[in-house]
Order: structure tokens, then sequence, then C-alpha cells
């Protein structure tokens, strides 16, 4: 597809810029922008190829060069952009842009690259994320959940591990003048659509492809914390950074060349090595099994194993790490690189959740990381063996810990957390449900009932939230949440309520052209209150009605 369109580039587009876009969620910013550039002066070319696995490739082949990039799509804040569509298959993982800048099998692509648009929750974030803190990003953001909760992960001091989302896309994209991304939750496409719409109205699109930060594009985007940074250059204190990243990144290098250079990484200060701690993981996935049966593979990953000074740095700093998603990744290294069997690597995460659940306080993080680690549930019962039963001062964050451990005396009190007045309880119990959803009828009704009961307030919108991260198709469900938007003085209540039908099953939802509709369009808007920024999400749900 990309070679035809390619070969078929007459003489009237040859002054023409290219805008390449990476649609993996939702099309809306690109859709604006198309609307406003005209085509005589730029063309639009879609890299993603739908049921292709190998599209950035397929790019690469057909000899395509990009001024300006675009990517939509959720951002986990670590690795992944991906699509809040469960059936969705297509995801751009930053390991592969490495990939594409480093190696020699895509030259230009990216080569002369004016602008970078980066419209992912995250992208630009100066704190670093790790791997098991990015699982729970992925769900945050699939599940829409608040800005607040997403901030209070990101602060966490058991997620900053390993390198930050603004470094690594400076490093992706070298000389790159201007890369603009999120320094935390992004809007969702159809308000980020909108706002980029009325900056391109407001003459934007005389800035667009000229390579200089634009101060009315990120005033406009103002109250959802977009920024601008340049790509590394060689007098960059990340330049170095970067030729490390290449070593792993190259496709040039092969796996003993990249082990040689993750042993010599590992005689460094551990810090350097917990820069890297991304590649090396996925240095070590990429190894085939049969290749460490070759001597000169074997020899490699043998000295590794036998190096105590290394295997010393790592575990002091997983002891100092304290419980949290740092010591898990440092145990998983360890077990990996041969310095820790299987069953004392469970037997140190079993340890480490009862050091947890000994904590007066814990948060939603807390609740992520024990549901993460006992997905397959290897950790049932943990609860009765390390992890105290609940008493007097018991949380609901410390009952939704035994919850994801397999207790159901937990899940009930976790569920009942959900109509909490403390926004801590509801917090919690909404970090419960991105692992562990209500499937069962009876059960869902009952949870939106309490929650429709609540005093209007901060922790029922977010309540309100966690029912949308389940994709409602209950009708009953949706109607009484009608209700509530109805009846609530709330505006954050409100915005909740929309989010929800958002991303409420289309099936459900009124169909086009019906009374249904038009009803529906009548009370979201004679019903709203005055909002102020809580608004974008009502906009939203009226846009898509009306559009669709």
């Amino acid at each position: 597809m990309l070679l035809a369109f390619a070969g078929s580039i007459g003489p009237a587009f040859a002054a023409a810029r290219t805008v390449c876009s990476v649609t993996v969620n939702s099309p809306d910013e690109q859709a604006a922008l198309r609307r406003h550039l005209g085509e005589g002066e730029f063309r639009f070319v879609e890299l993603v190829e739908p049921g292709r696995r190998d599209w950035l490739a397929s790019a690469c082949r057909a000899g395509l060069r990009c001024d300006v990039l675009v990517i939509s799509g959720h951002f986990d804040g670590h690795n992944e952009f991906f699509s809040d569509d469960p059936l969705r298959r297509e995801y751009l993982t930053v390991d592969e842009l490495e990939r594409v800048s480093c190696s020699g099998s895509c030259p230009g692509l990216f080569e002369r690259l004016r602008e970078v648009y980066l419209f992912g929750c995250n992208t630009l974030n100066p704190q670093p994320l790790g791997s098991a803190s990015a699982e729970v990003m992925r769900n945050l953001v699939r599940d829409g959940a608040s800005r607040h909760e997403a901030d209070q992960l990101m602060s966490s001091p058991g997620a900053r591990l390993g390198e930050s989302s603004r470094d690594r896309m400076r490093q992706v994209f070298p000389g790159v003048p201007v890369i603009y991304g999120f320094a935390g939750f992004a809007p969702v496409g159809p308000v980020a659509a909108q706002t980029l719409e009325l900056y391109l109205q407001a003459g934007g699109t005389r800035e667009v492809g000229q390579g200089r930060r634009s101060a009315r594009l990120l005033g406009q985007f103002a109250g959802f914390g977009l920024t601008a940074v340049a790509g590394v250059t060689e007098r960059d204190a990340l330049a170095g950074a970067r030729r490390d990243m290449c070593q792993f990144a190259d496709d040039r290098r092969n796996d003993l060349q990249r082990l040689t250079f993750l042993h010599r990484l590992l005689q460094r200060p551990v810090a350097e090595v917990m820069l890297h701690l991304d590649r090396i993981e996925r240095a070590l996935d990429r190894i085939d099994p049969r290749l460490r049966r070759q001597a000169d593979v074997a020899r490699r990953l043998e000295a590794i194993a036998q190096d105590l000074g290394a295997r010393s740095r790592v575990f002091a700093l997983a002891r100092d790490a304290g419980p949290g998603s740092a010591r898990v990744r440092l145990l998983d290294l360890g077990q990996r690189l041969g310095w820790l069997s299987e069953e004392h690597r469970w037997l140190e995460l079993a340890r480490m959740l009862g050091e947890l659940q000994q904590r007066a306080q814990l948060g939603p993080g807390d609740v992520d990381l024990a549901c993460a680690l006992n997905r397959g549930g290897d950790l049932d019962g943990a609860y009765a063996r390390r992890v105290a039963a609940g008493g007097p001062t018991d949380s609901v964050a410390h009952a939704a810990l035994r919850a994801c451990l397999g207790s159901s005396e937990a899940r009930a009190l976790t569920l009942a957390g959900l109509a909490s007045p403390q926004e801590a309880d509801v917090r919690a119990a909404r970090a419960y449900l991105r692992h562990h959803p209500i499937e069962d009828p009876q059960e869902l009704h009952r949870v939106t009932d309490a929650i429709a009961a609540m005093a209007p307030s901060p922790a029922q919108a977010q309540a309100v939230e966690s029912l949308g991260r389940l994709y409602l198709s209950d009708r009953e469900v949706l109607q009484r949440l009608l209700r509530l938007y109805a009846q609530t003085p709330s505006p954050a209540v409100q915005a909740a309520v929309a989010g929800s039908l958002l991303r409420a099953d289309p099936r459900v939802m009124p169909a086009e052209h019906s009374a249904e509709r038009v009803r529906l369009l009548e009370l979201l808007r004679q019903q709203r209150r005055p909002n102020g920024a809580a608004g974008g999400m009502i906009d939203a749900l009226i846009h898509k009605l009306e559009s669709s």
C-alpha cells in the first residue's frame, strides 16, 4: 500500500510537506489536521495498516520521508502506545521506535522530521515510570482514570524506576527541533481534536511544519499540560545515553554483542543499570532459547551469573527500594540472570506482600501491584499465610490487597468501598476493579445503586468513573446514571456520567435519528450544570451523539 502510494507522488506534490500519522486509537487529532491543512502544502500518509503487524517496517521499505509525525494513542508512560478498544490489535512500542532510530534498516523515515506531536498520556513526563507501574498506567488510561489518580501514581516513589518518557522521546528523535507531548494525562481524542481545531482556526495552520515551538499551541492546551522539548544533539547531556541505547536497539547487533555490552553495563554504578533496565529486560526477552546453548553465548551468560559483585549491587538496591514495583523488577532481573531461583523469587514476593499489608497506609499503586503479581493466581491464599486478616483499623486498600490474593471476604469489603465518602477508599477499590471487574449483573446493580445514593462529592465522581471503566452494556445501569445526571448538583459527577456513556457499549446507546437519542441530547443540554473546565467530557459526548 505504502509502496504504491510512494510511487504515485507526482510533480504537483514535490514541494508538499508529508504529515505521517500513526493512529493506534482514535483518528480525531489526525482528522482535525486534515480538515485545516491545505492539500497543496501538505500530504497525509497513515503508517498503520490494519491487520498488518509489520506496518512500520513497510513504511521503511517504501522509502517514505516524514516532515511531521503525529502519534495518536493512549500511552502507558513507559513503552507502549495502545488503543482503548480491546478488539483493536494495532499498537506501537517505543523500543520499536528506538530500533528505527538506531538501525540501518530504516533509512530516511524520520531523518528530516521538523515536528513530532505525541497525543498520548505521559509522553513527555519527566518522572521515570517502570514496567510494573506502566501496566497500571495502561489500565488507568484505557479505563479513563482521573488526572488526580494518575498523578498520584506517577508521584509514587515505587513508580520512579528507570528512564523518563521525556528522555526516551528526546533520544528517539535526535535533532528534531520540536517534540510536543504531555507531562501527565492527555485529553481524550474528541477533546484533544476540539482543542486542536481552535488552535488551527486561530492561525495555527501557518505554524505547522515550521520546526518552531508554538506558544499559541502550548497556550491552547495549557489546561492539559502540553509541553515541548527538542531532540537530543551531540552536545546534549543525553548524547551518551543515546549511544548506550543504540547498543541495545540497533538491529545490526547480535545477541552476543548485546550480552557483552550488558555485562559491561553491570560493572557501572547501579544508577546506570537502572537507567537501562527496560532495555536489559527486552534484550533478555529477545534471546532465542536455542542461542543460549551456543558456546559463546552460554559462556557469556555463565560469566554474568557468576559475577558476584554485580549480584550484590543489584540486590542491595532491591532491598533499599522497599516493597513496590522497583523491588519486583530487580528480583525478576536477578532470577533471569541466574542469581535467584524461581522458588526463592516467589518467597521474596510473598514476603514483600506481607510487608505491604503491615503498613499503616496503602495506596492504589500497592493494590495494582498485588493484583498484577497474582494475575495467574499463583499467590492465591498468600493472605492466609503471609498477610494478616483485616482488623478494626483495616482500610479499603488493605482489603483490596487481600482481595487481589484471592480473599472473597475482602472482595465484598472492597466493592463496598466504591460508595465510601473517602476518596482514598474509592481509588483503592477502583485499582482492584481494573484487574477484577464486576461481571455479575446483580452485583453491578447493587454497586450502581450505592454509588448513585452517595452525597454529591469528588468521591462520588470517582466512583461513577469506575463504573465507566467497565464499558457498560447494561441498559438499567445506564438509565440509573442518566437519572443521576439529571438530579445531581455536581458538575464533576455529570462529567463522570458523560464519560461512562462515552465508553459504554455502542449497541446499548440510542440509535441515530431516533426519538430516544433526541431526548438524550435534550437531557444533556437542559440539565447541564455550569461546569467550566469540567465540561469537556459532556461536550465530547454531545459531539459524538450529533455526529455518529
